[in-house]
């Protein structure tokens, strides 16, 4: 049977299915001569202080020195293309900028969004209410029976926050759409102007689910058996009209969006806040029957649909019923992942099969966060003093060290809670991005861009870490290594760069000490990004072609090693 594919992705799906099949008959190895001099760039960000500094850099030989490991990179092994790398506008993070005076908010925001800062080029949007908003338990159309929509109003986005109701706000007229506004300015501003906007529904209007109202949260007389609930059947129709009413709200503010996942998390949150569920069966027939067809016959037919937008334990189950009927899939640009079903495994297994099954189809990774930041340990927890983080605003020791738990931490009464050990911060970013771009993945977000020093606000208590983290009493601006180690991959990782093979030899290392990707931009310029998650600096050999250079990162560093192909 052949399968249909969309025509703005058939010929991606073709180059990458060609690509497939050279990585299975290609050596590894590649014996082209680059005729390499030395690298051109070192950059280093570390837990002894170094942040994305320069090192020196390192000559090329034709033998290598005796090393721990050895990196090839095969830049003639071409896979996917990158799409960005980045962090959300939610409603806490435009909340918290609005307590700054809007010059101080300005320098963050460049700092963010500008060629001279981190630069990022991909960003997450919610189409409505979430965990993180202010108050919560909102959407663009609460007026119930309302099918036309004629009351829908993106209002809530941009009528901003009292200061009679918020004392230490300075700009009560900024709110999650003057945010967007805003990096969009500064983008328009430099030459590499790329910024795509993926939005996500955390739920569609409260009326139009079957429980008639945003969530249900688990307590002992449901059983914990909390609940989001699931769209009627009358306004499934409705549904996707809400979602095409919010694009040209949003296209007539300025602002066009990228991508769209017809719900956040459909698999549910058991009912901890706004959630809305679907099956890949029945976001299957959404999309075919509706979603799809809808936005085809739309001004917003280049809007990308992304499927799923959840853990990546169960990829393949969605992949394989929405991506397998061919009747969907062309409708469909790829899909949506987050981090959540363990604090160290990335599934670059499940990334592969997937990207070999379905050459043409994007993955990005959408969400991941340090979630339940601070939260006392409930009952069955084992470890209850380590379940309880502390001391993590203005410290980078926290963000360097096994100092991060989540919810199944120790919980006897987790479903596999061996997949959840206690981690360290910058370490489960860095090998998640290294690790999921060497295995097909486009692109990486990252939840709330800033919070306040508790993690939050957050209306049902879900305090999170983010890259930037201020004290709304203080003033006090915090940008956390994670925030520098994100930085340092979008500035050296751009939209368009091509991820290129790469293989490593650990030889006596652990299988987690070292890991490594690589892209390769339009001009040849190769990035090597490598994480050392040990306590002692690590000597590998880089092996380009036919040369080697001899390179020592640092203990427990994210290095990035470019060379002028």
């Amino acid at each position: 049977m052949v399968k249909t594919v969309a025509p703005k992705k058939l010929v991606a799906a073709i180059s990458a299915a060609l690509t497939v099949g050279l990585l299975s008959a290609c050596s590894q190895t590649t014996s082209n001569d680059y005729a390499l001099t030395k690298t051109s760039e070192i950059i280093v960000t570390n837990e002894a202080g170094d942040v994305q500094a320069l090192k020196p850099n390192v000559a090329f030989v034709d033998q290598a020195q005796q090393a721990q490991a050895v990196i090839t990179i095969s830049p003639d092994i071409k896979k996917q293309t990158i799409v960005g790398i980045g962090s959300s506008f939610t409603e806490s993070s435009a909340f918290i900028l609005a307590h700054l005076e809007p010059e101080v908010r300005a320098e963050v925001m460049n700092n963010v969004y500008g060629a001279e800062g981190a630069n990022f080029s991909l960003t997450r949007t919610p189409i409505g209410a979430t965990d993180f908003s202010v108050e919560g338990q909102w959407s663009y159309a609460d007026v119930a029976g309302d099918v036309s929509l004629k009351h829908f109003s993106i209002e809530e986005d941009k009528n901003g926050f009292s200061k009679a109701k918020y004392p230490n706000i300075k700009d009560e007229s900024f709110d999650v759409l003057p945010m967007i506004h805003e990096a969009l300015a500064i983008k328009a501003k430099q030459d590499d102007s790329d910024l795509r906007i993926i939005s996500s529904a955390w739920t569609a209007p409260s009326w139009m689910k079957d429980i008639d109202t945003w969530y249900i949260r688990p307590t002992p007389e449901n059983g914990y058996q909390g609940t989001g609930g699931e769209l009627k059947p009358e306004y499934v129709s409705t549904y996707t009209d809400y979602l095409l009413k919010y694009l040209d709200a949003y296209q007539a503010e300025g602002v066009d969006i990228w991508a769209l996942t017809p719900v956040n998390e459909p698999a549910g949150n058991s009912g901890q806040w706004e959630s809305m569920h679907f099956t890949p069966e029945t976001q299957r027939d959404f999309i075919k029957a509706h979603l799809g067809p809808t936005l085809a016959a739309s001004s917003h037919k280049d809007v990308n649909v992304l499927i799923y937008d959840q853990n990546r334990d169960h990829l393949e189950d969605w992949t394989d019923t929405i991506l397998g009927d061919p009747d969907t899939a062309q409708y469909v640009y790829g899909t949506a992942v987050h981090w959540y079903s363990s604090t160290y495994k990335v599934y670059e297994d499940a990334l592969e099969r997937v990207a070999t099954k379905f050459p043409g189809y994007g993955i990005i990774n959408t969400e991941a966060t340090i979630d339940d930041l601070g939260k006392p340990a409930p009952g069955g927890v084992s470890d209850p003093e380590n379940f309880q983080e502390s001391d993590w605003f203005g410290n980078d020791a926290f963000w360097w060290n096994d100092t991060a738990t989540d919810w199944a931490y120790s919980a006897e009464w987790a479903p596999n809670a061996e997949d959840h050990p206690i981690y360290t911060p910058v370490h489960r970013y860095a090998r998640n991005i290294i690790v999921s771009l060497d295995h097909w993945m486009e692109g990486w977000v990252d939840w709330n861009i800033v919070l306040d020093h508790n993690g939050g606000p957050n209306h049902v208590g879900n305090f999170c870490g983010a890259p930037i983290m201020i004290d709304t009493n203080t003033g006090e601006i915090y940008y956390t290594p994670v925030f520098h180690v994100l930085s340092q991959f979008s500035r050296t990782i751009r939209p368009g760069d091509v991820a290129v093979q790469t293989s490593i030899d650990r030889g006596q290392l652990g299988d987690d000490d070292l890991h490594t990707s690589a892209t390769l931009s339009a001009d040849n310029l190769l990035s090597v990004q490598l994480l050392n998650t040990t306590k002692k600096p690590i000597d590998y050999a880089l092996k380009i072609g036919e040369q080697m250079a001899n390179i020592t990162i640092d203990a427990n560093a994210v290095q990035t090693v470019r060379v002028q192909l």
